[in-house]
């Protein structure tokens, strides 16, 4: 389905000279340190990132105690050390993604594509081919931003949802620059929804993320690995509204042989708008059985459990972690 090109509530930042003010000269030396490390060949760069990544880890303490108050409620039956082990691998493997994004925007759209493999292609080919409208599921892995740039230097552009970084207006220009530098939309959330709906009903392909807490107004309880999640309840709505397939896509980080790899899923099917439990359900088995296989993947930094059944207080405010049993 061809996009159209017009909408006037995209966010699209623009350069300012501002940002050129010494406030902001420490995000551009990080700029400048990714610019170098995306120069340098994988085979050099991951080593290095790795192990820059699982030190400076045990280092950020509000983050590293969120993600073990994370995987503590999902995988209770692994040890501490196991625990700590996986939120090693999972800084390792966020830097290595980090120290990468220079790629998007230094290298060329041939490289993006050669460094990229696809799993699963026939299942988002088949809603394709059959014309219909795609909106696709992309939790919260750290290689979050590569499926959509990928998409979109095939020609097939996506539309968004984000967050404006407000407090980092140099880093918003720069990333929103590279997100829609072969096409594309991004919507600001504090706009609502309604923009990136129709965005979708003029063809652009959905990215919608399926993880975040949006608390028990909007979300039901469901299982999610061993414990249980708030996740959102609308996305049979969501499909209603815009007619479109709703495909699972997990991106992952090949530390073997340096690529990204995009691992697609079949379409959902059985979303039922006036049934908010069983839509809840299914977006969360859909997210259960992407993170799976890839816990060193995941973002498991975010609160993505701060909404807990029959209790007010977030469990990353509990003094330790057995206070969130």
């Amino acid at each position: 389905m061809k996009a159209q090109q017009n909408n006037s509530s995209t966010y699209q930042p623009t350069f300012q000279w501002s940002f050129l003010h010494p406030k902001h000269w420490g995000t551009w030396f990080s700029l400048l340190v990714l610019i170098i490390f995306a120069l340098l060949p994988w085979k050099v760069r991951d080593p290095i990132a790795g192990f820059i990544g699982k030190h400076i880890g045990r280092y950020i303490k509000k983050a590293r105690h969120r993600a073990r108050v994370n995987l503590q409620l999902c995988f209770p039956e692994k040890s501490d050390s196991e625990r700590e082990a996986m939120i090693d691998e999972m800084y390792s493997s966020a830097a290595q993604v980090i120290l990468a994004m220079g790629d998007l925007s230094l290298r060329s759209k041939k490289h993006l594509q050669e460094r990229t493999e696809v799993f699963g292609q026939e299942h988002l080919d088949k809603v394709t081919q059959a014309n219909r409208r795609v909106i696709m599921l992309v939790p919260h892995s750290w290689a979050i931003d590569f499926p959509a740039i990928y998409w979109a230097s095939l020609g097939l552009p996506v539309a968004a949802m984000m967050k404006p970084q407000h407090r980092q207006p140099v880093f918003d220009w720069v990333i929103s620059r590279q997100r829609l530098q072969y096409g594309g939309r991004c919507h600001a959330r504090q706009d609502g929804i309604k923009h990136y709906l129709r965005s979708v009903k003029e063809g652009y392909m959905g990215y919608y993320l399926p993880d975040e807490d949006f608390g028990p107004e909007q979300s039901m309880f469901t299982d999610f690995f061993a414990t249980k999640k708030a996740t959102f309840s609308g996305l049979g709505k969501i499909a209603r509204l815009t007619d479109a397939a709703i495909v699972p896509m997990m991106p992952v980080y090949n530390k073997k042989a340096g690529k990204i790899e995009i691992h697609i899923q079949p379409e959902i099917t059985g979303l039922n708008s006036k049934d908010l439990q069983q839509d809840a359900n299914l977006l969360a088995q859909s997210l259960e059985e992407m993170v799976g296989p890839y816990p060193d993947q995941y973002m498991w930094i975010l609160q993505l459990l701060k909404t807990r059944p029959n209790t007010n207080i977030s469990p990353y405010k509990a003094a330790s972690t057995e206070a969130t049993k």
